[in-house]
């Protein structure tokens, strides 16, 4: 107990680590702990929201979730590019080239800035059809526009947010990713209810609240960011000779960066679908499945730091010549993430309504909640390795094999599943869940068959 004690103290001081030498376990863990409470945070923002939006009526949690659908083409941009900086970021630490890991970091920053904008713009002038777009009814439309359309035109703190940390996750130094998300939330669970119930001198905004509380709360977290770069860490600081273009530069991240993202999007844009078949079922069915999808990807977020762990290790014992260890550090994280997210399932198998009826006591709800929570945990093991496999590919900088894999997984195979068993076998939500957890298991299969074939190691960056 006094070694785990130690090791979580080490893991949290901010010390400079040698990540491509000694003990892989050790590593891992030194990695793994600063980036679950990482995640962590980050999963609180959906939380919080779905629980204070969720007092004000089932059509404002599902003007929500569909936005937080729909956001999730924004977030699949900046994980690509996220992606990007962590894997050249990682290589040049790794070939103890700081100068080569500032500059990759600038042209990231720079990436992230123009997506943003242009994705800014849209989401201004389009949130009511947007809304309509995914399903709602006028009632959402009227009470949600608002939520929506300042979410996605203040979208720059989502990117820069994923991105910046996405750099200090690649020099490893996860403290700091860490500590900015603890900022962005807790300001984001302070101000919730004031916006939102308009508390004290504060407005009554109801879910519109809500997004003007995340959105502060995510600026401030990406100021700090920005802070730290500038001021410097042990291994990387932005000073004045890095802030340019590079084109040769740029375009390595662009290459690595648009698969990144289309990795992610294939994905996003096969929930965006789901979650218009599952809207045809009604409101509280919906609201039940938005809260369940709330609870997983919060739950499982220690899981993505572990997969967060390995793609950090992946880029930086590559760009040190260890190919080898690097692979290792895949299997050993992945049997960790197994463990975890097998007694995760038992636990949301057993306690499903519990969890759902945190958010709300309407039974149609929490029937809705539980049964989709229970069904996506028949997947966890496979989907334990999957989502470690999928990081290290791109850690790797190989971006392009997880596109195709999920391409294939999701959309020639979960879309079709999920509309033939939703709408032609069972009638209902129950297919959409069912295809969820038969897609996430193949992925890992599918994964695991090009993670051992290795070529992988072999990407350069």
């Amino acid at each position: 107990m006094t070694k785990l004690y130690q090791l979580f103290k080490e893991a949290l001081s901010n010390e400079e680590q040698d990540y491509t030498s000694g003990s892989i376990n050790r590593a891992i863990l030194l990695l793994a702990i600063p980036m679950i409470l990482e995640v962590l945070m980050e999963g609180l923002f959906a939380l919080v929201d779905a629980y204070f939006v969720g007092k004000i009526s089932e059509e404002a949690v599902t003007a929500v979730g569909l936005t937080e659908t729909f956001t999730t083409i924004v977030y699949s941009i900046a994980i690509g590019i996220s992606i990007a900086a962590t894997a050249m970021v990682s290589r040049r630490i790794g070939e103890k080239n700081k100068d080569g890991a500032a500059k990759a970091a600038f042209q990231a920053i720079v990436l992230g800035v123009i997506a943003s904008f242009m994705i800014g713009i849209f989401g201004y002038h389009f949130a009511p059809d947007i809304l309509a777009f995914m399903g709602a009814n006028e009632a959402v439309v009227e009470i949600g526009v608002n939520y929506t359309r300042i979410i996605l035109s203040t979208n720059i703190v989502i990117a820069l947010l994923f991105i910046l940390n996405g750099i200090f996750r690649g020099i490893g130094d996860a403290v700091i990713a860490m500590y900015a998300l603890w900022i962005a939330n807790i300001l984001n669970m302070i101000l919730d209810p004031l916006f939102i119930f308009g508390i004290g001198f504060f407005p009554e905004m109801g879910v519109t609240g809500a997004a003007i509380a995340t959105s502060i709360g995510r600026g401030i977290g990406v100021c700090f960011q920005l802070y730290i770069l500038f001021r410097g860490t042990k291994m990387l600081r932005l000073q004045i000779q890095y802030l340019k273009i590079i084109p040769s530069i740029l375009r390595r991240l662009v290459r690595v960066a648009s698969t990144g993202a289309a990795q992610f999007f294939v994905g996003s844009a096969s929930w965006i679908f789901l979650a218009r078949l599952v809207a045809d079922f009604g409101t509280n069915t919906f609201a039940g499945y938005t809260f369940a999808v709330r609870i997983v990807i919060f739950c499982i977020l220690p899981a993505w730091g572990m997969a967060n762990a390995a793609a950090t290790l992946v880029g930086q014992n590559l760009g040190a010549n260890k190919p080898d260890r690097a692979e290792q550090s895949v299997w050993r994280a992945g049997f960790y993430n197994m463990l975890f997210m097998v007694a995760l399932g038992v636990i949301f198998m057993i306690g499903a309504p519990f969890f759902i009826g945190i958010f709300s006591d309407n039974p149609d709800v929490i029937a809705a909640g539980s049964l989709s929570l229970r069904i996506f945990c028949i997947g966890y093991v496979f989907f334990a390795y999957g989502m470690v496999f999928g990081q290290a590919f791109g850690g790797a900088g190989d971006t392009t094999t997880p596109t195709l894999i999920n391409l294939f997984c999701f959309w020639a195979v979960e879309i079709p599943l999920a509309y033939v068993l939703a709408n032609l076998i069972f009638e209902s939500a129950l297919g959409v869940f069912i295809a969820i957890a038969i897609a996430e298991s193949l992925l890992a299969l599918v994964s695991y068959y090009f993670f051992r074939k290795g070529k992988w190691k072999l990407v350069k960056i």
